[in-house]
């Protein structure tokens, strides 16, 4: 019974894997594939097209701050080692 049972599946593991390939190599849906790829070509080739170009605003925006590099002293011991420390 077992056997018959086995059987069974591994025929309709081979008939779903079968179908499945005829499937996607049928001469239809490889037609359908690339009409879908060339409407998405010509759809992104319209709306790049229209996009408006942005006037560049950004010009002495960012002002570079030196204060911090002055601030940090060499001199001085670090407080990392004294957290490892055991007290």
């Amino acid at each position: 019974m077992y056997k018959i049972i086995n059987l069974l599946f591994v025929l309709l593991i081979l008939l779903f894997f079968f179908s499945v390939y005829n499937y996607y190599s049928s001469n239809k849906n490889i037609k359908n594939v690339n009409l879908n790829r060339s409407s998405i070509d010509d759809t992104l080739k319209n709306k790049i097209s229209n996009l408006p170009v942005l006037d560049n605003d950004t010009n002495n925006v960012i002002e570079f701050n030196s204060s911090p590099s002055n601030e940090i002293k060499d001199d001085e011991q670090r407080n990392f080692w004294n957290l490892l420390k055991i007290k």
